[in-house]
């Protein structure tokens, strides 16, 4: 019986020998055969706590699935949440109205491309151009409340200080990591971008990844993928772990809060007209593990590519470049473990992509938002993603639509 008994399923349930449920919301979207075995094999782990949940922009993973939601109890797997800890949305409201946007957008795209650090230069010798040079005044800021934790993470993980930190505290990165301008249905104005905890994250993600997997040889643990080797509670690393992932996630949330402060900053550039930029906002991850209390039990929850969904609760579920994004607010489905879906997801790999969707493909599919149309971006293009109309409606037991966001400018990482 499912946990909302008197409400109407929207999931669908897989059911294997030695593993737990899997509900997906899937009616309506597609789910490889890949990901499917992904998530069989999550199900078996022994400490799942009574199913795995799965969001319609599901799709193949590092180690866990993308658009999963999975509650552990005495244990936790690193690969679950990924390396880009505290992945997230950020998205404010502007006192802005599209008739105050510039004819040319172009110029508004150079102003946020100038203020934010995106991209990554590749070779030795060269500065990075997706990070600071000399970190600014907010990011100092930040760093002065995130420095102290970050010295007790190296005091026991020292090989872990040689990472980018303050230097991509307030940058982009690259991939699917982005920043827009949007008008909603009335026609304001908002500011939304998408970003992690950047080097740090990464560095701290596959540090503990490395670390379970040594645990798992050394007890000679055999499992269905060794990216799935976890750290049982009590265990050498447990604690350092949920320690140092806490922390990349409060450097993730502050690092789209710089950002977010750089692009007002720079659309007040651009546009003489004086604008606030607080009228609403929304900061939420969508790759991390939070502490929660589902079904009578105190439990890790991770979600990798999955947004908090509690009933009340603000959240962001960006389409691709090209189509449309939502405000929504949770509906607090116990079932999904007050979860639904990060984005739309990925229906080609990145390399299928770049194989299949031509320039002119792209450039069509963009035609109405100021963004870059070179070959280094047809892998974001709306072709390779899944409908975003079909991935909500999926899950319209999970959310409801606040507002409906078109993009007008992209940057991409």
């Amino acid at each position: 019986m499912n946990a909302n008994s008197n409400a109407e399923v929207h999931y669908d349930v897989i059911n294997e020998p030695g593993a737990v449920p899997i509900k997906h919301w899937t009616r309506g979207v597609p789910l490889e055969d890949e990901a499917r075995r992904q998530l069989q094999n999550i199900a078996k782990l022994p400490f799942i706590h009574r199913w795995v949940a799965v969001m319609p922009d599901v799709h193949l993973g590092k180690g866990a699935t993308v658009g999963s939601v999975v509650p552990t109890v005495g244990a936790i797997v690193p690969a679950a949440v990924g390396v880009d800890i505290g992945c997230g949305m950020i998205a404010v409201r502007t006192t802005l109205m599209a008739e105050d946007l510039p004819d040319q957008l172009g110029e508004v795209r150079a102003a946020i491309e100038k203020a934010v650090p995106h991209g990554r230069t590749v070779g030795r010798g060269q500065r990075d151009k997706g990070a600071w040079a000399n970190p600014p005044e907010a990011s100092l800021q930040r760093w002065a409340g995130l420095h102290e934790g970050f010295d007790r993470i190296i005091a026991k993980h020292p090989k872990l200080e040689r990472s980018n930190h303050l230097s991509h505290l307030g940058t982009l990165g690259t991939g699917n990591h982005f920043v827009e301008v949007c008008l909603d249905e009335e026609s304001r104005v908002w500011f939304m971008l998408h970003s992690g905890s950047r080097g740090v994250g990464n560095a701290i993600g596959s540090h503990f990844i490395e670390l379970a997997k040594q645990d798992m040889r050394r007890w000679m643990i055999n499992l269905p993928d060794q990216d799935l080797a976890y750290l049982p509670e009590g265990s050498e690393h447990y604690d350092d772990y949920v320690f140092a992932v806490e922390w990349a996630q409060q450097f993730a949330r502050s690092n789209r809060q710089i950002m977010m402060q750089h692009v007002v900053e720079a659309v007040r550039t651009v546009i003489a007209k004086p604008f606030q930029a607080q009228a609403e906002a929304v900061n939420c991850h969508h790759n991390y593990v939070n502490r929660e209390h589902h079904f009578g039990k105190d439990v890790l929850v991770t979600r990798k590519g999955a947004v908090s969904a509690r009933k009340g609760e603000l959240g962001i579920i960006p389409g691709s470049m090209g189509a449309k994004s939502f405000i929504v607010r949770g509906l607090g489905n116990a079932d999904s473990f007050h979860s639904c879906s990060h984005g739309a997801g990925r229906v080609m790999s990145r390399t299928e992509a770049k194989k299949r969707i031509s320039l002119d493909d792209h450039a069509k599919a963009t035609a109405h938002v100021e963004c870059r149309k070179d070959a280094d971006v047809v892998d974001e293009s709306p072709a390779a993603y899944k409908s975003i109309d079909a991935v909500m409606a999926a899950q319209s037991d999970l959310v409801e639509i606040v507002h409906t966001l078109r993009q007008v400018v992209c940057v991409k990482g």
